[in-house]
């Protein structure tokens, strides 16, 4: 492990396998997008997908790749970096390994929003808006229903689950409001799904993305390094834990709920994804660059598989990650027990 310092006077930890861990993960997202990218009923070989992206394909493989196709894969590239971001941010802050914005409620938050618009007779771009809308209120909610003198971790995983499963039931009863052809695309919609995703669906948590991913590594790492050690720890090594962790919280819950709104509360991802990265790098702490780079790689790989599995029929992607996510849950609940940490 080695320390650099930035032009900020900050240290920064480089630890050789985490670095090489996110940036095998980081190449496989980018190998998976450009294989997806050829893929379909136009296929293209992966040289004349990597010139066309270069300015030198012909006109046809100009709008194919970076018309149709360029959009979804960027979206999921994204959408996995976001959600893994995300969950990084929660399981670091409540200290729990199950804690994620699936489980938390946050996830379920956003789909109120969504249904409220659908229910509404919105567009798809309100809906994205009500997602976002949704996700953020139940945030505050949460924050403040777990506030005591500051939000311990274990209060607000107990009061995020119980907000999750009230939600899960207004979910259920605006899904019965919804005309016919608004329930199915609301359904749809709350599996998760890729198909049809345009850059105006990408640019919004693209620029989400290029500001709130600076402020979480660059501006809270190293307290979020210290908050971990617990919070009277950080105190006395001088961090002002609650603006801090409200800070990482927010950040956290407009990563969720952007990545909602543009792709569908997609399961399982943000849980995954950063548990497995501990795993494959060995190193204590949050992982977030890496976490970022399995998020995106996860993401992209089950989209191309489930566009992939049944010949003239295409999976929503939520189906794909939350089958796997579902038993990665069953095994990690299994481990924790065996190791007595439930």
């Amino acid at each position: 492990m080695r320390a650099l310092r930035s032009a900020g006077g900050r240290s920064v930890l480089l630890r050789p396998r985490a670095v090489a861990v996110g940036a095998a993960c980081a190449l496989l997202a980018l190998v998976v997008g450009v294989l997806a990218l050829g893929s379909g009923d136009y296929p293209i070989a992966p040289a004349d997908v990597l010139r066309t992206l270069t300015g030198g394909g012909s006109p046809a493989e100009d709008f194919i790749v970076n018309q149709l196709r360029l959009p979804r894969v960027v979206t999921a590239l994204l959408v996995g970096a976001a959600l893994a971001l995300s969950g990084a941010l929660f399981q670091s802050l409540v200290r729990n390994p199950l804690g994620s914005p699936d489980i938390l409620g946050f996830t379920q938050g956003a789909a109120t929003g969504a249904l409220v618009v659908v229910v509404a007779g919105g567009s798809s771009l309100a809906l994205a808006g009500g997602a976002v809308a949704g996700g953020l209120l139940t945030g505050v909610l949460i924050y403040a229903l777990a506030w005591r003198g500051g939000v311990h971790g274990h209060r607000l995983v107990l009061v995020g689950i119980g907000t999750a499963a009230i939600l899960t039931g207004v979910n259920g009863y605006l899904l019965t409001r919804a005309q016919l052809m608004d329930a199915a695309r609301a359904v749809l919609w709350l599996t998760g799904s890729l198909d049809g995703r345009g850059w105006q669906d990408a640019w919004p948590l693209l620029a989400a993305t290029a500001v709130l991913v600076p402020v979480v590594l660059l501006g809270c790492g190293r307290a979020l390094r210290m908050i971990e050690m617990g919070d009277d720890a950080a105190s006395g090594l001088g961090i002002r834990v609650e603006p801090v962790r409200l800070t990482l919280l927010a950040s956290a819950v407009l990563l969720a709920s952007l990545a909602a709104a543009a792709a569908g509360p997609v399961s399982f991802v943000a849980l995954t994804a950063p548990q497995l990265t501990r795993r494959l790098t060995r190193a204590p702490g949050p992982n977030l660059l890496p976490s970022m780079c399995t998020g995106a790689a996860l993401l992209v790989t089950a989209d191309w598989a489930a566009q992939r599995l049944f010949t003239g029929h295409q999976l929503p992607v939520g189906v794909v990650t939350g089958v796997l996510g579902g038993g990665y849950l069953v095994w990690l609940l299994a481990t924790e027990r065996r190791a007595g940490r439930l």
